[in-house]
């Protein structure tokens, strides 16, 4: 790591972000940062190549399994710990990346039409790109969310939090297999999901239990009960180190995975002394479905607008977690409707009307809450969970051990084929602003997204799929997609920006040029990474593509047809 300051304790950071943020590299946390880190990166590392063994063994034909049915696990009578009294009403959820100041205390805030969510989750994850100022920016801001002194400036207007009128706090952190190259342990990098997890736990469980709060935290991109064990271990010595209660912290995992979704109830026991609940991460799943099977010819994927949550395997899924969540106590919280208001009344309500319907099926099947994106959804979402929970319902009927297998009848479209290419050049547009999330065709897109359209072309690709028109998929189609889709964004931005100078649409336009680039190449690698990435950059590097369009506070741009 190229131009590194020493913090002591065997602890490297890159060079400048110390005096950058001096209140968040406190001598006691380096220490407490490097004494976890030696304690669990090597048991991480196992863990993410059992994870490759695994990924092998699916290539090869197999599928992920059920374990033993009659395990002390799955027969016991165990549950999880109480729910703390500030965790027992999540109804909806809000999320965004924790790193904007000024949309992480919308998030927290009551909106203009009296509607606060219960809980929002700021996110250091799939919505927000991992720079290093970005992640620091979120260890700030959560620090100064949970002494309720958070506030942002725009110059026009002022944007504070009320500390007697906020949803609960929570904070998803990085997954198992990214690493955070700018501070390291021992020359090591560090662990991102424990770097995000440690910074924000020592900065913000005083205020928070001061205040009476609960420390809330979301974890993603789970595979495995023995990642969970992982977790659930960090989490107690992260507590025994600050002379806390074991339990004290509570945390939610995402079922996001296709293995994980095999092992609900495994996972859900190893963290039984921390755990909130689990929740139905939809887009990752149906990333980790086309991912984990992708070898296998017999299981093509579908365009994505095809599956949806009534898609049988998708709908075992979301029953399997709601029926084990109710059975052992936790809180079963349902997905992410993507779409964002839009852009005129007509379309505003055709979205409201969308993820009503979603939401009234999350609850008509036993979820205690939900996810949205866009506060504007903050109302609907309400109206569609009247009851402060719902873990009465069990799914008594409800078969235990469902086939979760991705099993698609239709065959793949040309235009879902178009769909997959304008994501790509769409998100990695905003990726080259630093941007994670970006409001594209009247959805929210995030790297989730981003990664399904990414291993669904891929997927057709490499097994040369028939479109239904009957296209072959080949790099000649994707790569003509890709011109043709440019071309329409380039007229599209031509009518948005028509009252901008000459010199600055053509800014506008060589940025979404360049990610065509980028993504193209992405699209036709001929391996299908794991994930876009799994490691942050070094201090601030450039992006690939330089940011050049005009600054618009750090919020995503949308184009719409």
């Amino acid at each position: 790591m190229q131009g590194v300051q020493e913090l002591g304790h065997g602890v490297k950071v890159s060079a400048g972000f110390k005096e950058q943020y001096p209140e968040i590299f406190d001598s006691s946390l380096i220490e407490y940062l490097s004494k976890l880190h030696r304690h669990f990166e090597i048991r991480r590392q196992q863990l993410l190549a059992c994870r490759g063994i695994r990924a092998r063994h699916y290539h090869q034909g197999k599928l992920p399994e059920y374990g033993l049915r009659d395990s002390v696990v799955v027969c016991g009578d165990w549950r999880v710990a109480p729910l703390p009294a500030d965790y027992q009403q999540r109804r909806v959820e809000i999320t965004g990346p924790v790193n904007d100041p000024k949309m992480v205390v919308k998030m927290l805030s009551r909106g203009s039409d009296g509607f606060r969510a219960d809980t929002a989750m700021l996110d250091f994850e799939d919505s927000m790109k991992p720079t290093f100022k970005n992640v620091l920016n979120g260890v700030r801001n959560v620090r100064q969310a949970a002494r309720g002194e958070l506030s942002f400036s725009s110059g026009e207007k002022e944007y504070h939090l009320d500390s007697q009128d906020m949803a609960g706090l929570m904070v998803r952190v990085r997954g198992l297999h990214l690493r955070e190259a700018n501070l390291t342990v021992d020359d090591q990098p560090v662990s991102a999901g424990l770097f995000d997890f440690a910074m924000c736990f020592f900065h913000s469980v005083g205020p928070l239990l001061r205040a009476g709060k609960t420390p809330k935290y979301y974890v993603p991109k789970c595979e495995h009960y023995l990642e969970a064990r992982w977790w659930n271990d960090l989490f107690t010595q992260a507590q025994e180190l600050l002379g806390i209660e074991r339990g004290t912290l509570r945390a939610t995992f995402l079922i996001e995975t296709l293995p994980a979704a095999f092992q609900i109830e495994e996972i859900l026991y190893e963290i039984r002394e921390h755990a909130a609940g689990l929740n139905v991460g939809r887009w990752d799943k149906i990333f980790s479905d086309i991912k984990t099977l992708k070898m296998q010819e017999k299981r093509i994927s579908c365009d994505r607008s095809e599956i949806g949550m009534d898609s049988f395997w998708m709908d075992n899924y979301a029953k399997r977690l709601v029926k084990i969540c109710h059975e052992r106590g936790a809180m079963a919280i349902g997905g992410m409707s993507a779409f964002t208001p839009g852009s005129d009344s007509s379309i505003r309500k055709r979205q409201t009307a969308k993820v009503l319907a979603d939401k009234q099926n999350e609850c008509s099947i036993g979820h205690d809450g939900c996810w949205v994106s866009h506060p504007y959804f903050i109302g609907t979402a309400l109206s569609a969970f009247p009851k402060k929970n719902q873990l009465e319902e069990k799914l008594e009927s409800f078969n235990r051990f469902p086939n979760l297998i991705m099993d698609c009848q239709s065959a793949p479209t040309l235009e879902g084929l178009r769909k997959n290419i304008r994501v790509g050049i769409g998100y990695l547009e905003g990726w080259s602003r630093d941007l994670g999330c970006v409001a594209w065709d009247d959805q929210m897109e995030d790297l989730a997204t981003l990664e399904i359209s990414r291993a669904q072309t891929w997927q057709w690709l490499h097994h040369g799929v028939i479109l239904k028109g009957g296209e072959p998929v080949n790099p000649s189609l994707i790569a003509a997609v890709f011109e043709e889709e440019l071309y329409r964004i380039l007229f599209e931005i031509d009518e948005r920006f028509a009252n901008l100078e000459a010199a600055n649409i053509n800014q506008i336009k060589l940025s979404y040029v360049r990610a065509k680039v980028v993504a193209k190449e992405l699209f036709l690698k001929e391996e299908l990474s794991d994930f876009l990435c799994e490691s942050s950059d070094i201090e601030e590097a450039e992006s690939v593509l330089p940011q050049i369009l005009p600054k618009t506070e750090n919020q995503p741009i949308e184009v719409s047809l």
